[in-house]
């Protein structure tokens, strides 16, 4: 099991234009073979920071799901409405 963080800083005015876009993005995600859960959250002090917190059973299943139609499409839109500066993806595995 593999769980990836990914947090994103919105910009400016573009909230609602980014969260249609991730919503096609969660809902396709967690549809894929290998998705064990596939989330959005919201930072509690700044509503400007959103983490996905995905699960998936393993890389492959990662890899199959970054050459997926709907993530090579919609990450690139979703990166031109977040601010790069901040923006960070960590990869974990289960400890204990």
């Amino acid at each position: 099991m593999i769980k990836i963080v990914a947090k994103n800083t919105v910009k400016e005015g573009k909230k609602e234009e980014l969260l249609l876009l991730i919503k096609e993005l969660v809902d396709k995600s967690r549809a894929e073979e290998g998705n064990i859960s596939y989330d959005l959250c919201e930072d509690i002090n700044d509503s400007n920071v959103l983490t996905f917190i995905e699960e998936w059973k393993d890389q492959d299943a990662i890899d199959k799901h970054n050459a997926t139609e709907h993530f090579t499409r919609l990450v690139p839109k979703i990166g031109a409405l977040t601010i790069a500066e901040g923006s960070e993806i960590r990869l974990y595995t289960k400890v204990l």
